[in-house]
């Protein structure tokens, strides 16, 4: 289950507290797995109405994770 508060805390602090475009966002896209900046995945998402943010596996800023999303058997 993706913790909503986590990834909204990540979300702010990247919009309005630093620097957005270095954030990397890594959802699920049908059977792939897409990498695109913060910026890039609003746009995209048409901010979440189109990619839902449970599809979002994986945040880094630079090299460091901030969020991965458990894998479960089974997805």
């Amino acid at each position: 289950m993706v913790r909503k508060g986590q990834l909204e805390e990540i979300f702010s602090k990247a919009l309005f507290a630093d620097e957005a475009r270095l954030y990397r966002i890594f959802y699920r896209d049908f059977e792939k797995i897409r990498e695109v900046t913060l910026p890039e995945f609003l746009i995209q998402s048409n901010n979440f109405q189109t990619i839902p943010i449970n599809r979002i596996k994986k945040i880094k800023k630079s090299n460091t994770v901030l969020f991965e999303k458990n894998v479960m058997v089974g997805e």
